[in-house]
C-alpha cells in the first residue's frame, strides 16, 4: 500500500448528494482506504467516485490528511454559522468516503486529533460511521464528545457472514464488530449497526436478533439505491452481485432489502432505516413508505 502524507487547505467539506439529507457536513480524516483489498472494498460505493481515486486502484493507497484537527478548528466558526443558519444544525459525518480508524491511524492519529478539537468546538451532531474496532481506542474521547453534541456511532456490519465465495475476507470480523459495537452503547452512546451495502444473510432473524442485543437501531442499505447509479450499475460492474447470487440469488435484488427491514422491524420496532432517512436517523418500520425501485422515501 501507498501511504503519503498530504497537505490540504480544507478538512470540512459541504455535504450533497447522498449526504445533503443526513448531515451538513462531511469530514475525510483519509484519503483512498487503509484497510487494504478486503471485503468491504468490493462493494464500496467510495471507489467508484473518480475525483476521489484519480486513476489509483481502491485499497491500494491512503493519503493521510496532515494538520486536519487545525484545520477542523479553523473552519469551525464559519462552517458552523453557515450550516446554523442555512439548517438550524452543524453536523458532521465522519466519515463517508474512508475508513476514520485503518491500522495507520495507530500511527499517525489523525482521527484522533480530530475528535479531541471537537471536544472544544463540537459540532450540533456528529455521526462516527466505521467499519473496524479501532473506534474502541477512542472510547475515552467518544463519552466526553457525548456530553457535548448529539452523537451517533455507526458500526458496518452487512451480513452474518465472514467471506462470500471467490471474495476476500473482511477487515474486522463479524463478532468483533458485533463485540465493539456493543461496548460503545454500554458506554452509553447511541449506537446504529449500518447493514451496508445488505450482503446475503444466512440467519435473518438470528442476524438482527443479535444486532438488537447490541445496538439501538440498525440502517439497511442495498446498492440498489445506494451506489449513486441506476439501478445498481456500478456495482454490477463488480464481482460482488455475481458472489451475493451464488449465495442467495435474491439478493441481488431491491425486495430482499424490503424483507430483510420487515425481519429487522421484529426486533427494532420503530428503529429500521433505510437508505439515507437511516443514516440521518429517521427510522420507521413501514415499508409503504419507500419506492422499491430507488430505495428511497416518499414524500
Amino acid at each position: 500500500m501507498i501511504i503519503e502524507e498530504i497537505a490540504t487547505t480544507s478538512i470540512l467539506t459541504r455535504t450533497g448528494g447522498f449526504l445533503a439529507t443526513v448531515c451538513s457536513h462531511s469530514l475525510q480524516p483519509y484519503g483512498g482506504c487503509g484497510l487494504g483489498r478486503s471485503l468491504c472494498g468490493v462493494g464500496c460505493y467510495a471507489k467508484h467516485q473518480t475525483f476521489l481515486t484519480r486513476g489509483r486502484p481502491w485499497g491500494g493507497y491512503l493519503d493521510v490528511k496532515t494538520g486536519a484537527a487545525r484545520l477542523y478548528r479553523s473552519q469551525y466558526d464559519r462552517e458552523a454559522a453557515w450550516a446554523r443558519r442555512r439548517t438550524g444544525n452543524f453536523g458532521v459525518f465522519l466519515s463517508s468516503s474512508t475508513e476514520p480508524f485503518p491500522p495507520q491511524e495507530k500511527r499517525y492519529g489523525v482521527t484522533a486529533s480530530v475528535l479531541t478539537a471537537m471536544i472544544e468546538a463540537p459540532p450540533d451532531r456528529l455521526i462516527l460511521q466505521t467499519h473496524g474496532t479501532g473506534v474502541l481506542d477512542v472510547l475515552a474521547t467518544l463519552r466526553e464528545l457525548n456530553d457535548r453534541c448529539e452523537l451517533r456511532v455507526h458500526m458496518s456490519i452487512e451480513s452474518d457472514m465472514d467471506r462470500l465465495p471467490g471474495l476476500p475476507g473482511p477487515f474486522a470480523s463479524v463478532k468483533a464488530r458485533i463485540e465493539a459495537i456493543g461496548t460503545i452503547r454500554a458506554a452509553g452512546i447511541f449506537s446504529v449497526v449500518t447493514v451496508s451495502p445488505l450482503l446475503p444473510v444466512r440467519d435473518p432473524h438470528g442476524f438482527f436478533r443479535r444486532l438488537a442485543e447490541v445496538a439501538d437501531a440498525v440502517v439497511l442499505d442495498h446498492f440498489i439505491g445506494g451506489d449513486g447509479s441506476a439501478n445498481g450499475s456500478r456495482t454490477h460492474r463488480t464481482a460482488l452481485p455475481e458472489a451475493m447470487r451464488s449465495v442467495a440469488p435474491e439478493s441481488v435484488r431491491i425486495e430482499y432489502r424490503n424483507a430483510m427491514a420487515e425481519i429487522a422491524s421484529e426486533f427494532f420496532p420503530g428503529r429500521v432505516g433505510i437508505g439515507p432517512d437511516g443514516f440521518a436517523g429517521r427510522y420507521s418500520i413501514d415499508r409503504s413508505l419507500t419506492n422499491p425501485e430507488t430505495g428511497q422515501a416518499v414524500t
